[in-house]
């Protein structure tokens, strides 16, 4: 017999506030019918909404970036760890229909952009005072490792293959790899996402520099 994911329907009194009545965090289908989204335990049995709100009261100021011209897999993935860092938001450059396969349902936790040109995209981080940060495998990259990320930052990812266009590249402030010590050319899109947005989180959540240390 295959386990189950999530919870059972709830069992004994329902939640209420303190007045008594029905707490609105909880939703009455979830409540009566079990749990079985992927979403962490002290989640289960809330609303949609409720999520989204608790979350953004802890988002991170960090953003990410993916090129979305070839409509590449891998892009469900690199937002499916963006909800697990909850980061401030994503988005989505080139074209706005993007294949979210690989995302399983988290980006309807997350808050998103779509910008039609890499120059949208851009003139937006200007204006928020965020730098983009390119991460990518060519010449003239710069180690993630020994690199002090900024804390508002845009981490801006290309396509599984073809990495970021020549466009993004030149309005990026820095491009940084991720140290390779195999026989192949490249990690994965989702895998490198997933490591230079750990990165970002030893710095800027656990104080943790890569240049001189703890902070």
């Amino acid at each position: 017999m295959t386990e189950q994911i999530g919870v059972p329907p709830w069992e004994g009194p329902r939640p209420t506030l303190p007045d008594g009545t029905p707490d609105p965090t909880y939703d009455p289908e979830l409540l009566s019918e079990g749990d079985r989204r992927n979403v962490a335990d002290h989640y289960r049995y809330w609303t949609h909404e409720a999520i989204v709100a608790d979350l953004d009261r802890t988002r991170h100021p960090l953003h990410i970036a993916v090129e979305n011209w070839q409509h590449d897999f891998n892009i469900g993935s690199i937002i499916r760890t963006a909800n697990a860092f909850n980061v401030k938001a994503f988005h989505i450059v080139g074209k706005r229909r993007w294949n979210r396969r690989g995302a399983m349902v988290t980006d309807r936790y997350q808050h998103e952009r779509h910008h039609p040109t890499v120059h949208d995209l851009a003139q937006w981080a200007s204006a928020e005072g965020l730098v983009l940060i390119g991460i990518d495998n060519v010449p003239g990259s710069v180690s993630l490792e020994t690199y002090d990320l900024p804390r508002g930052c845009v981490l801006v990812f290309g396509q599984e293959g073809p990495g970021l266009s020549e466009e993004m590249r030149a309005q990026c402030r820095d491009i940084l790899h991720i140290e390779q010590f195999g026989s192949t050319r490249s990690i994965n899109a989702g895998a490198a996402g997933a490591i230079a947005m750990h990165a970002w989180i030893r710095q800027h959540h656990f104080g943790q520099s890569p240049l001189t240390g703890p902070r």
